[in-house]
């Protein structure tokens, strides 16, 4: 064999190795516990909404893949897709909210629509609704 495709199979076997490694620990990678990180951010859910209202892009890069502790009242509280529960939190505007999304263990009983609450989450953008997400309560 030539000594340009023996290169070029070394070349290929280790970014095929570090793939899969890099595969491996992406999969077994834990979710963050929410209970002990300090917040980035302490907002209100109804501040939060109008920031990404008035400035999209700017809210964008302030908030988006930042731990958030939200404060609001619950709108409603529904139970999704491979038993996912969302807590919408009323913001104000009669077109957006803030959608909190919360582990598959999380207790429904804890969420009474009117409540005020605060929650901490990861925020993951806007489209017409705030997207928290790996919620939990604070007590």
């Amino acid at each position: 064999m030539k000594l340009s495709v023996k290169i070029a199979l070394f070349v290929v076997f280790f970014v095929a190795l570090g793939s899969i490694l890099i595969a491996l620990y992406m999969y077994n990678m834990q979710h963050k516990d929410l209970q002990k990180i300090k917040p980035d951010f302490v907002i209100t859910a109804a501040d939060l909404q109008k920031a990404f209202e008035d400035n999209d892009a700017l809210a964008t890069s302030k908030y988006v893949n930042k731990i958030l502790e939200i404060t609001g009242m619950i709108e409603s509280v529904n139970t999704g897709k491979e038993n996912i529960l969302s807590v919408i939190i009323k913001t104000g505007s009669d077109f957006s909210s803030v959608i909190c999304t919360f582990p598959l263990k999380a207790d429904t009983t804890k969420f009474i629509v009117g409540d005020q609450v605060t929650i901490k989450g990861e925020c993951s953008g806007f489209l017409m609704d705030v997207l928290l997400n790996n919620c939990v309560l604070i007590n």
